[in-house]
């Protein structure tokens, strides 16, 4: 499938994704850029992250915020061509796995680890 129309359905999916959270984490969700890229950028990949990479928190999360304004915005960036392999070329596990790609990556915004990601099943 072609990327925009990976990012078009993943944009949806967001979309639908915010609407179904709690009113309170809603509003919370709103103020995190969601970026749609192809692929984790070269200095992700410098940082030693791995190549296949589904989604990616950058910032300060949520109660940590640098008030200086020197601080990054906090953003989620999802990789389309990795979660679509990740879905083995499904549109339903894509769609899926944007989902809980998202989710994820929203819990390191409100502050939770990896364990406390997981423990929420949003691993």
């Amino acid at each position: 499938m072609k990327g925009q129309r990976l990012e078009r359905i993943a944009t949806q999916v967001v979309e639908a994704t915010q609407r179904a959270l709690p009113p309170e984490i809603r509003e919370v969700a709103a103020r995190v850029a969601v970026h749609f890229e192809p692929s984790p950028a070269a200095d992700v990949l410098a940082e030693g992250l791995e190549p296949d990479l589904l989604g990616l928190f950058t910032g300060d999360p949520l109660g940590s915020e640098d008030h200086s304004g020197q601080g990054a915005p906090p953003q989620i960036h999802l990789y389309m061509a990795n979660l679509w392999d990740f879905a083995e070329g499904d549109a339903e596990a894509f769609r899926e796995e944007v989902r809980l790609t998202y989710l994820h990556e929203l819990g390191h915004f409100l502050g939770w680890d990896e364990d406390q990601v997981a423990a929420r099943g949003l691993d």
